[in-house]
């Protein structure tokens, strides 16, 4: 990861709608098939805590609603990092500093949905420890449990 700096919550509405359409073919389906990317950035930028990987650019985001406490768990919506920074345990720092935030803020556990024909993602996911907790449809539902203090 030598010269990847990681922030959280920089990211313009721009940058991150930049870094979605390049990261786009890589998500199963297509991100842009599902939703409009402006849309979804803004969404972002309002109502999520980002997570993020430069190099000048943003090569890598997790975006997580941390906004529910009374549910006691925070929710991935996305997880995306640039084709040619993969392999470097990027995702897997963001994971980290995802778990550690939430349980920092008194989160139990993390949730996310992703689908079963991205066997890449839900690999990533199970080794850093998110198990399968249900099936709808196509997609998994995931949970990571954060340990108490």
């Amino acid at each position: 990861m030598a010269g990847v700096a990681f922030e959280m919550n920089t990211a313009s509405e721009v940058q991150i709608v930049d870094h979605l359409a390049l990261c786009d073919a890589d998500f199963v389906p297509p991100l842009a098939r599902r939703v409009d990317l402006a849309a979804y950035a803004q969404k972002i930028v309002d109502r999520a805590t980002r997570f993020e990987a430069w190099d000048g650019t943003l090569v890598g985001l997790l975006a997580a609603y941390c906004n529910d406490p009374e549910s006691s768990a925070a929710f991935i919506t996305n997880l995306s990092v640039r084709r040619e920074w993969r392999g470097k345990g990027i995702a897997t720092h963001l994971i980290e500093l995802l778990v550690a935030h939430a349980g920092r803020a008194g989160f139990r556990c993390v949730r996310l949905e992703v689908d079963l024909a991205n066997e890449r993602a839900v690999d990533r996911y199970e080794k850093s420890g998110f198990a399968i907790t249900g099936m709808q449809g196509g997609v998994a539902i995931m949970r990571y449990d954060i340990e108490g203090p």
